[in-house]
């Protein structure tokens, strides 16, 4: 692999996770080219520099107008009259201090082009385009055009006649267990993936004949290889690992793709409709060249664009389409910029990292849905010299008003917070007299945020995200009002967000990072009848969201959880994944340096918590008592020299004293009851390990082990090696015989059925005499630590590499380098700023419909997609469940409604108007609902306390 010195990982690391150490190598070698610099330009830019290739030129001749404020949200006022390219630029050079930026504002040429690796068009005519594809084809360059008009955008890409990708999906190796291969568990692999052998025993030869083919059989345990008749006899074991071969993709140039083109589907059943867009967009450009000009906003005249399919395409063009296309051309739109910016930028980064398979060749994509359901007179749509010129251009001046008088509340200003408050500030969302915006996040801004989160700058590490924000986007658009708090939105946060605020808002937008937060933000806006826009990412997937009182189904309460939890005998006594013994780890750290400090200062603080410990269970509570025990007793450190100590015997107990107690309980060649090893499939059989201070990872643990620990008792460390060296020259470690009659659980179940088997003479003397508390309390008080994964100064990490890399090498597991243990031992979720714009440009497309009161279900397009694949699915929404108590009564299961000349039952409901109904809200276990009662049963228990 390539050196990784030269990546800022502290930057960078949520990128990582998305295209790798390689992939980033290539991107820092591509010098770009992205022209024109309008709304859909500057969202390239600015997405291709956060992501980090060596140098971003941008190129515009032209100078700003009142309507490019409608998109380029680095244009002010001020702007106007002057290059587009060189107004944008010193906001760019603030994205990246690694990217060199720069503007051109003379024409293109072939000795310009020549200069670059990947070259992008924006808001070019069709002959510059094929003028500069075809050069850009034969000269070996990869080029890109993007372009939008109105609610409609196309991307076209060529990367050349042969173009090879090394990862066409991002997705991680998959694993197997290992003629006919049967594995201990299910696998995901497909036809023709190629897989290594590595592990097996008896039939070696598989271990070095590198990647072989593979065949899936009916079952999914099962796959075939190559004929191993001459191989060894297999004995058992081995692990299969995909091995991801290079895929090699064929592009057109320009003049032969027009004619020919291959698409790319957003959506399903959608062909007519984007071969419709194909032509229109290329009689748009013949309009344009005869005109001079787009046409006028409304101008519904047929002759305006006249697309036409040649014969042979057997195609019957879309009219509404087409008509809604021209009559919609000269609006130049902020989320639509957005969306499309976020998956040419995708393209330009395939292009010079050549990770992801590419788009092949045309993406088309409209939001034509997003007009008013009723269609409004020609004469609505003038345009005001204003900069909002672009959006009225399609929606009209009453629209925009709607608009401006909007109240609503935005959770988060994490990379999907930032990109919403662009898009809010570009439309106006807020920014009349009687409008607002409410933003609340609690996190302050670090180092690691600023490849995504593009309204903060190095300068703002430190500060509040929300305030930041807040100040960012007043820059954007002065005329915007908003707030900015710093308050969780949680049951504990409901004296500020109560049934007042909710009340008065239009609408909620989440920017939330976490399952539980949505669910509970889902049930306010349920409890309180309003819309709620929601969107997240994981790497280059990204979905949205829409939830429309009344309408849709709401976000709901969760199944069981995506992620499937690790079984605790595994953690404990069988890991074979390098994630299980990253969870180990991290549960070493918060149960040594965290739980247990809580513990005992909670012992010396609230004379109840002893008795409320024993009441939980006597298992838990021997645990409990033994680690207070030692910590207020002898057990106690007073100097550095006793932290060393205790850091080299706890990790004597961990890879030495533990595992050979597991062998000895199981012996390596131990056999289960039905003849077959114990040792085998995911059970690895471990070996224990000795201690060495020359081994650097032996005394990365040490080191880090005994800072923390020092650190929780107030005890000054140190880092210097020879110094620790010298302390565990004089440390004794005792010596260790395995006992018999110890049982070690094989399976949860065991685990928790054992848990009556308490040594209660144990517990009874920790109980007695912890039953005073120390006299000296004070002094004996603890320091918990709070698990921070970003900064690589303070141990945490170089603790959870170290333990978690030793009880690997214990169980013959691969370790896992300072990025991927990072990755697991601290959540983290993967992003790039890509996935993110695209994500919140189509929430904003679904905010146009609520503010206009779209009620037409089929009109709102929720979304998934996968910027490595290019796959955009669109869908409608659920609609909620119906159902009948009586003739007089009809429920809906989330958005309930009550006959207001009832009073409501105990516990109240919230009267909003007089006269009409009286709204009862609830969402499956959140607000008024009782947990664990479902919409129906609830309903007729209403129902019987209304009829009493």
């Amino acid at each position: 692999m390539s050196q990784v010195s030269d990546i800022d990982e502290s930057l960078y690391s949520r990128q990582l996770y998305v295209l790798g150490h390689e992939a980033m190598h290539h991107m820092k070698k591509a010098d770009v080219l992205i022209a024109g610099m309008r709304g859909l330009g500057v969202e390239i830019a600015k997405n291709v520099i956060l992501a980090g290739v060596k140098s971003v030129t941008v190129q515009d001749e032209g100078i700003a107008s009142w309507e490019d404020l409608s998109s380029q949200f680095y244009l002010e006022e001020s702007s106007i009259g002057q290059n587009r390219a060189q107004c944008s630029l010193s906001k760019l050079l603030k994205l990246n201090p690694y990217v060199t930026v720069s503007a051109h504002t003379g024409p293109l040429h072939e000795n310009l082009l020549a200069q670059f690796q990947v070259v992008v068009l924006t808001n070019s005519s069709l002959d510059e385009q094929r003028k500069i594809g075809k050069y850009c084809h034969s000269s070996g360059i990869q080029f890109i055009t993007a372009d939008t008009k109105g609610l409609c955008g196309q991307i076209f890409c060529d990367f050349g006649e042969q173009f090879e990708v090394a990862d066409w999906n991002g997705v991680p190796p998959v694993f197997g267990n290992p003629g006919i291969v049967t594995c201990t568990d299910k696998h995901e692999f497909q036809d023709g993936d190629f897989v290594a052998f590595s592990e097996v025993l008896g039939m070696t030869e598989l271990n070095s004949c590198g990647q072989v083919e593979i065949k899936v059989l009916g079952k999914p345990y099962t796959f075939s290889i190559c004929d191993t008749s001459l191989f060894s006899e297999y004995e058992k074991g081995g692990v299969a690992t995909e091995v991801k071969m290079p895929k090699m993709f064929h592009f057109q140039a320009l003049h032969d793709a027009i004619s020919n083109p291959q698409m790319v589907m957003t959506g399903y059943g959608k062909t007519n409709k984007h071969h419709t867009l194909h032509l229109a967009f290329q009689a748009l450009h013949c309009f344009v060249k005869r005109a001079g000009r787009l046409p006028k906003p409304r101008d519904q005249s047929r002759t305006v664009v006249q697309p036409t399919a040649p014969p042979e395409a057997q195609l019957e063009l879309d009219e509404d389409i087409v008509r809604k296309f021209a009559f919609t051309a000269q609006g130049n739109l902020g989320p639509v910029n957005s969306f499309i910016g976020g998956l040419a930028a995708q393209e330009v980064l395939k292009a010079s990292s050549r990770k992801f398979t590419p788009v092949q060749q045309w993406l088309y994509f409209d939001a034509l849905e997003c007009l008013p359901e009723e269609e409004e007179e020609k004469e609505e749509v003038r345009l005001l010299t204003d900069r909002y010129d672009g959006q009225i251009a399609v929606f009209g001046k009453a629209f925009q008003e709607k608009l401006g008088k909007q109240k609503y509340f935005l959770v988060g200003t994490g990379a999907i917070g930032c990109e919403l408050l662009k898009n809010f500030a570009l439309i106006g969302l807020g920014a009349a007299e009687d409008g607002h915006i409410t933003v609340t996040d609690m996190d302050s801004i670090e180092k690691s945020n600023l490849n995504r989160q593009f309204l903060f700058t190095s300068e703002d590490i430190g500060r509040l995200k929300s305030e930041t924000a807040m100040q960012a986007i007043l820059k954007m658009n002065p005329s915007m009002h908003i707030t900015a708090h710093q308050n969780r939105v949680d049951p504990e946060s409901e004296e500020v967000y109560g049934n007042k605020f909710f009340s008065s808002l239009d609408g909620v937008a989440a920017a939330l990072d976490n399952l539980e937060a949505r669910v509970y933000l889902d049930g306010r806006c349920v409890q309180h009848q309003k819309p709620l826009l929601e969107g997240g990412t994981l790497g280059t997937r990204g979905h949205t969201t829409v939830v429309v009182p009344f309408l849709t189904d709401s976000y709901g309460v969760p199944g069981s959880s995506l992620q499937k939890a690790i079984p605790l005998c595994t953690l404990k006594n069988f890991p074979y994944l390098i994630e299980h013994t990253l969870q180990w780890a991290r549960d070493e750290f918060e149960g040594l340096f965290k739980q247990v400090p809580e513990n005992v200062n909670q012992y010396l603080t609230d004379h109840e918590f002893l008795q409320r410990t024993l009441e939980r269970g006597e298992a838990g509570a021997l645990e409990v008592l033994a680690q207070l025990h030692g910590s207020v007793g002898s057990q106690r450190p007073a100097v550095w020299e006793d932290c060393v100590t205790w850091a080299r015997l706890r990790w004597e107990i961990l890879y030495n004293n533990d595992i050979r107690q597991l062998l000895h309980c199981f012996p390596p060649h131990q056999m289960t009851s039905s003849g077959l090893p114990f040792w085998s499939g995911q059970k690895k059989c471990p070996h224990p390990l000795t201690f060495s201070p020359n081994n650097a990872t032996h005394m990365d643990y040490i080191i880090a082990a005994a800072n923390l620990y020092a650190q929780i008792y107030k005890i000054k460390g140190t880092r210097d090696r020879n110094t620790i060296r010298e302390v565990l020259e004089k440390v004794h470690v005792p010596s260790f015989t395995p006992k018999s009659g110890v049982k070690i659980h094989v399976t949860d179940q065991d685990m928790e059925k054992d848990k009556e088997n308490v040594d209660t003479a144990h517990l009874l003397k920790l109980k007695n005499e912890l039953a005073s508390t120390p006299g000296n309390s004070t002094t004996l008080r603890m320091h918990p630590i709070e698990f921070e994964k970003d900064d690589d100064t303070n141990f945490h990490m170089d603790f959870i590499v170290a333990a978690s890399n030793l009880r690997a090498e214990n169980y013959g597991i691969p370790p896992a380098d300072r990025l991927k243990s990072k990755l697991v031992a601290g959540r983290i979720i993967p992003a790039i700023a890509t996935t993110t714009a695209a994500v919140a440009g189509l929430m904003c497309l679904e905010l146009y419909k609520l503010v206009q009161g779209h009620r037409r279900i089929e009109l709102y397009r929720p979304a998934f997609l996968n910027l490595a694949v290019q796959t955009c699915v669109f869908y409608q929404p659920l609609a909620p469940q119906l159902f009948t108590v009586s003739d007089q009564f009809n429920c809906k299961s989330v958005w309930l409604c009550i006959p207001s000349h009832r009073n409501p039952p105990a516990g109240g409901f919230c009267r909003q108007s007089s006269g009409g109904n009286l709204p009862v809200t609830f969402a499956r276990g959140k607000g008024c609902m009782p947990s664990g009662q479902n919409a129906q049963e609830y309903a007729i228990e209403i129902q019987i306390q209304l009829s009493e």
